[in-house]
């Protein structure tokens, strides 16, 4: 009769806990941070954020078979440190890769985002997710009590994931850079690889030394590629960049989107043409220069509300920015100064906008959207409602939208503003056969005539009312809170 295999010695109870604790944690801390870390390559869709948390299931899932099937076969002992040690560096290369692939795919749409998040997430995720069944495999060294000490491990692990979640969402994010937080989540496992390692004998000291050369040359690497950002928002990378030939014209641009054009000398000279659009359709539903009461939705630089500000003096404009640091990083770079006349609110709009009284504003103007995010709470019927509920009986609620063909978002959306507004116009830019080109659209609504825009170029572009509306969302659906699938709907260029 052949003797029983020794089983390897149970690690102590806190240190395998902590083990599974940090190991899961730092799963959900590369998930979360990854949407983060793609957006300025790849855009903050559903789709990017489906595509990242598919990678991550993946790699758990790949990870607690990989990690059970070596743990019967070899040094379970060995076999943690390894994992952990190289979890860590592969958290660390998730951001050469993502930066790496990133540039070289961008505007390929969501295949490259499910290719970027595979090839940067899935390892890390994966090795690991092997630590729990190999810790695990430690530890049951009696079957009466394997339910216990497969359950207590499982509660760590989960409550590693929680915290990994919750504490980079209102921790890590709002206090240091994404780059910052992975290498110190990479690090932080490594650490715990190698203090295992010391702690129970189980690397030779060359073996040890080796792993820090290897770990620190990762880090290295990881620190190579520059970031697109100039700084990194709760919601947005952040970056400024002047314009060429222009002694006082910049571009303020949110992951990696041309956002807002501001001239820091003249404040009425706008460089996009939908905001010259909105502004030519403001002048002609208020001719002259009277005061006006506007809430913008959606900050980014300033640029409209300055507009109205500089061209209609004594007007107030209340701007809904969802994201603060935009808000402190336009004032640093782009000379923003607030005042009673300039006031902002920072928080989500459909939060912020309960706050404004019901017929204090002659106009509304929707600037939230961008080619890659697109708000959906923000194009219901809901959202109209409370845009309604803000305007004066004749104010007009002025929207940018954009969309490339089939423009099926913004026949949705132009369906929902028919359903709610009495008179509904557009400014777009028509192809050769007539149909919308794609690109900006502006909408006006109202439950008053709305005044044809001064102007409308460049580029030349038309005039569309209700009944031309009505053709072209025909067959659109209404979008509401209970069924808003813009990401599904819009069409998004890179």
């Amino acid at each position: 009769m052949e003797p029983e295999e020794e089983l390897p010695k149970a690690l102590p109870q806190p240190l395998a806990a902590a083990l599974v604790f940090v190991a899961a944690g730092a799963v959900l801390v590369l998930e979360i941070l990854a949407v983060r870390l793609l957006a300025p390559y790849v855009g903050l869709t559903l789709e990017t954020t489906t595509s990242i948390i598919g990678a991550a299931l993946a790699g758990i899932a790949m990870g607690a078979a990989l990690g059970g099937y070596l743990a019967d076969r070899t040094d379970t002992r060995l076999l943690v440190v390894l994992l952990l040690i190289a979890g860590g560096a592969l958290a660390m290369l998730t951001l050469p890769i993502v930066r790496l692939l990133g540039d070289a795919l961008q505007g390929e749409g969501d295949a490259a985002a499910l290719f970027i998040t595979a090839v940067a997430l899935v390892p890390a995720a994966a090795v690991l997710s092997a630590v729990s069944p190999a810790v695990a495999h430690l530890q049951l060294h009696d079957l009466r009590v394997s339910g216990t000490v497969v359950g207590r491990l499982s509660a760590w692990a989960t409550a590693g994931a929680l915290i990994g979640t919750f504490g980079t969402g209102f921790v890590l994010v709002p206090l240091i850079p994404v780059s910052t937080a992975i290498l110190l989540t990479g690090i932080v496992v490594a650490l715990f690889g190698l203090g295992l390692a010391a702690w129970g004998g189980i690397l030779p000291g060359r073996a040890q030394l080796g792993a820090v050369v290897g770990l620190a040359a990762v880090a290295a690497i990881s620190l190579v590629p520059d970031s697109p950002c100039d700084t990194e928002s709760d919601y947005h990378c952040v970056a400024l960049e002047k314009v060429a030939n222009e002694t006082s014209g910049y571009e303020l641009l949110l992951d990696n989107v041309h956002n807002s054009y501001v001239d820091l000398e003249d404040p009425t000279r706008l460089g996009y043409s939908y905001t010259r659009w909105i502004a030519e359709s403001i002048r002609g539903s208020f001719p002259g220069r009277e005061p006006l009461d506007a809430v913008f939705v959606g900050g980014g630089g300033f640029t409209l509300p300055r507009w109205l500000l500089a061209t209609r003096p004594g007007s107030t404009a209340h701007v809904l920015e969802v994201d603060g640091r935009v808000v402190e990083f336009v004032e640093d770079k782009l000379g923003l100064e607030t005042s009673e006349d300039l006031q902002v609110s920072v928080g989500d709009a459909r939060v912020t906008a309960l706050n404004l009284p019901d017929g204090s504003a002659d106009l509304v103007v929707g600037d939230a959207f961008s080619g890659y995010t697109v708000p959906w709470h923000l194009t219901t019927v809901e959202w109209l409602d409370e845009v309604q509920r803000v305007l004066r009986p004749n104010g007009i609620y002025t929207l940018n939208l954009i969309d490339e063909q089939p423009m099926a978002f913004v026949e949705a959306e132009l369906a929902t503003l028919l359903d709610r507004f009495r008179f509904v116009a557009m400014i777009a830019v028509l192809d050769e056969l007539g149909e919308l080109a794609g690109g900006n659209v502006v909408v006006l609504a109202s439950d008053r005539p709305i005044a044809l825009p001064v102007h409308k170029g460049p580029p030349e572009a038309a005039f569309l009312r209700r009944p031309q509306i009505e053709e072209v969302a025909a067959d659109a659906p209404v979008l509401r809170d209970d069924h808003a699938p813009v990401d599904q709907l819009l069409t998004v260029t890179y």
